[in-house]
């Protein structure tokens, strides 16, 4: 080989330099393929399963669901509707933001998650075997699944009721396979309207009904949606389903160890769980509180509360 003057080239060198290269690659890769720490969510949701082992299985499922839910997250597309402040608050004033054409949805993505959900569920006792044929084929139709899906969103924006017969028995799986795509939708619209003046029972984003509640430091009461995660300032007392105010009408029970309260309307004999985080040592974290309140779920369904 040709040395040019000025140039040193040794095989000792080369191999050098080759090994730095290699070391180098490697660490890349290594770094590339260390798995990424656990939420707070999952970490909670494991200490649970220690301290109550009776909520073992459904905190197992609920880490399931949000391990499939974080395999799809960084790929959700913002929604479609305008982002400025101004267009976001005159469509608060007419209603819920979002409409359904809003979304942006990956239907590749959501094939995954809709198998994979029911699966999960049905692996835990919490699907039914023709509900999770269903699924499967639902999945399988390029052409009926967006309805589908269109038909959920519309159905539980009107309320649990409003839903149409094919969507029967598959709420929770469309509800957890859409959870990416509507939480990514909230957290852009919310960080762009104020929310304060909106007063309402169901979420000012989505139009979805609350699932849960905080009680705040300050001892206010924000109504998280049971589907896009969203939060809004409601009455303390009212019941967000039909507004009754009269205190004597509404029944109250805590957990044990206080952290969790539960408000039971007796006009619609519905209710809705709240966490308390006046004196928490962590903020709310709906996927953990849904599983810790079971036992409130269980008490109240026992009282004819639904």
């Amino acid at each position: 080989m040709r040395v040019r003057r000025g140039q040193v080239w040794s095989s000792r060198g080369a191999i050098a330099i080759m090994r730095r290269a290699g070391a180098e690659y490697n660490s890349l890769v290594t770094e590339a393929q260390q798995p990424r720490p656990e939420s707070m969510e999952i970490t909670e949701l494991r200490r649970l399963k220690a301290l109550q082992p009776d909520l073992a299985a459904a905190a197992d499922l609920q880490i399931e669901l949000l391990q499939l839910q974080r395999r799809v997250q960084s790929r959700v597309s913002l929604p479609t509707i305008r982002l400025d402040s101004t267009y976001l608050t005159e469509r608060l004033a007419a209603g819920p933001i979002l409409r359904y054409e809003h979304l942006r949805i990956d239907w590749s993505d959501l094939r995954f998650l809709l198998r994979a959900t029911a699966a999960a569920m049905r692996t835990h006792e919490a699907l039914d075997p023709a509900d999770l044929r269903k699924a499967d084929l639902i999945t399988r139709d390029a052409e009926r699944l967006p309805p589908f899906v269109c038909a959920w969103f519309n159905g539980t924006a009107q309320g649990a009721d409003s839903l149409p017969p094919e969507v029967a028995g598959l709420e929770s799986v469309l509800l957890q396979a859409m959870r990416p795509v509507l939480t990514r939708a909230a957290d852009a619209v919310l960080a762009r309207v104020e929310t304060r003046t909106w007063g309402r029972g169901t979420c000012p984003v989505c139009g979805g009904e609350p699932d849960l509640a905080v009680i705040t430091p300050a001892a206010d009461r924000l109504l998280i949606c049971s589907r896009c995660l969203a939060r809004w300032s409601f009455e303390p007392i009212t019941c967000p389903f039909c507004r009754n105010a009269d205190r004597s009408r509404i029944t109250s029970f805590a957990s044990r160890d206080g952290r969790y309260r539960l408000y039971a309307c007796d006009v619609c004999q519905r209710y809705l769980k709240a966490y308390d985080a006046r004196s928490a040592s962590r903020p709310v974290l709906p996927p953990v509180d849904s599983v810790a309140t079971l036992p409130l779920d269980a008490a109240a369904m026992q009282r004819g509360y639904k």
